[in-house]
């Protein structure tokens, strides 16, 4: 294998930041970055071990009782400042973000923005910190209720969105007061390296952020859960991981926020507008080439308008460019590994066994990279694999409903509840689905939803807690309610 070291890469930090200090991993230990569209390695970042992570942990720890004290107006700036670094630096964090994920660089530079506002919203949100005083019904006495930092929080980031994952939880533990151990993917740890490095810059004090790289997470994060001086769990992944992080912060009953896995019904009905329809299921499918949670993973559409939903899409995706996603033009980029595409694989051949039509795609494009085509399956039965499990990449499987509370019943018949996705002009049939819908977020005539300044999160299996908006800051805040008697 190749190893290609562009000066772009070359210019990101891979250590460790443990208390303000880029320190190697112990006996200096490293792990590969590979660019998923050559297989190549693009660098070599620290691989830490658990002693490193309790170091990291010391650092956090340390700095809590300094940072809690931080005027909230000075975490804002700091924030702000880092809001207008990423802005100012968004072309050549694109490109890095792309090296190590694979998206197209336009999309990459979106994500930049888009961590860019988690920064800007909780720097307003920092300065905003309330709290209650009232009278007691009886009269005789005065409730405060205040609301303080809940401490060193550990941060688990997915590799899909490398950045912006990062950015929707720092941002609100810096605005809250919190101190943070943060541990990226392993596949895309350049990203937040980057990040930490410019939120350095901005000003944040030594330990505030630590950045743990590792390729033995089980080992590294276990005993940051264990130890009681950990206060805090936010964790956005897959359920299978997130109900084993819940069961080990169950000892110290650690406060966790859990954002895990989708199963996104994308519901178009005899009445909707075909246009947006269409563009919303490329918009809700294709956005990070359909490796997200949110990613429209069933498609019910009314058997009226089926077979024109069916060719217009099947020529939107077949429009596609696929290469690497750093070349001119490419609106497709590489999955992440061979274990996501293979994946993708099976799931596409099982619903092929089970009677599925290929409309385009369907099959793995040559190496060297790990690029699949975009495909379009109709005539997919409910029984098929990928109707269950989360797709994660760019595949679009059509199934046809006649009747409202059918489609109800199939978008509920699942344990997840992240998003939906409704397409129709019938105000009091969104009302009623609004309702209905097992699910935490709702696009209606919308294929994207995501938004620092909205509560992001799941139901059932599909998670715990909510990132972003108003409610963000509240997951990394205690209250404190204080009686006082009047003599």
């Amino acid at each position: 294998m190749t190893t290609t070291n562009p000066d772009i890469v070359s210019a990101v930090p891979t250590r460790l930041l443990i208390g303000g200090q880029w320190r190697d991993a112990t006996e200096t230990a490293t792990m590969p970055v590979e660019d998923p569209s050559t297989g190549s390695t693009l660098c070599d970042v620290a691989d830490a071990s658990p002693a490193d992570a309790m170091t990291a942990l010391d650092a956090a720890v340390a700095a809590q009782e300094s940072w809690a004290a931080h005027p909230p107006r000075q975490r804002s700036e700091i924030l702000y400042r880092g809001y207008r670094a990423l802005l100012d630096r968004q072309d050549e964090l694109a490109r890095l973000m792309t090296l190590e994920m694979g998206k197209p660089l336009a999309e990459s530079k979106g994500e930049v923005a888009y961590a860019a506002e988690f920064l800007r919203w909780f720097s307003e949100e920092a300065v905003r910190i309330d709290g209650g005083y009232a009278t007691a019904p009886d009269g005789k006495s005065r409730f405060l209720v205040m609301r303080r930092p809940v401490g060193p929080c550990l941060l688990i980031t997915p590799w899909n969105f490398p950045m912006a994952m990062g950015a929707r939880k720092i941002g609100p533990a810096i605005a809250a007061g919190c101190t943070m151990v943060i541990k990226p993917a392993p596949q895309t740890p350049l990203s937040m390296l980057a990040l930490a490095e410019i939120l350095q810059e901005a000003g944040l004090p030594d330990g505030v952020l630590n950045v743990v790289t590792t390729s033995r997470a089980g080992e590294v994060v276990e005993p940051l859960l264990r130890d009681p001086r950990t206060r805090k769990l936010s964790f956005t992944g897959s359920t299978a991981v997130g109900r084993i992080l819940l069961e080990q912060s169950a000892q110290n009953v650690i406060r966790t926020s859990m954002e895990l896995g989708g199963n996104a019904p994308f519901i178009v009905f005899d009445d909707a507008d075909l246009d947006r329809a269409v563009e919303g299921a490329m918009q809700a499918k294709m956005r990070n080439i359909g490796e997200a949670c949110t990613a429209a993973n069933r498609l019910y559409v009314h058997a009226s308008v089926a077979s024109e939903f069916t060719a217009r899409l099947t020529a939107r995706m077949s429009e596609l460019r696929v290469g690497r996603g750093v070349d001119d033009g490419v609106q497709v980029g590489p999955l992440i590994d061979e274990a996501g595409r293979s994946k993708v694989q099976r799931l596409v051949d099982d619903a092929v066994a089970r009677g599925a039509k290929v409309e385009v795609g369907g099959a793995p494009l040559p190496g060297p990279g790990y690029f699949y085509p975009p495909t379009v399956l109709t005539g997919v039965a409910t029984d098929a694999e990928m109707h269950h499990n989360e797709i994660f990449g760019p595949v679009a499987p059509v199934t046809t409903f006649e009747t409202e509370d059918e489609v109800v019943t199939a978008a509920n018949a699942t344990p997840f509840g992240l998003v939906s996705y409704v397409y129709t002009r019938d105000l009091d049939r969104a009302l009623r689905l609004s309702e209905a819908l097992e699910t935490g977020m709702l696009g209606i005539n919308q294929g994207i939803v995501s938004t620092p300044a909205a509560p992001f999160g799941g139901v059932k299996q599909s998670g715990l807690g909510r990132e972003g908006g108003r409610v963000g800051i509240e997951e990394f805040l205690e209250i404190t309610y204080v009686n006082i008697g009047l003599g």
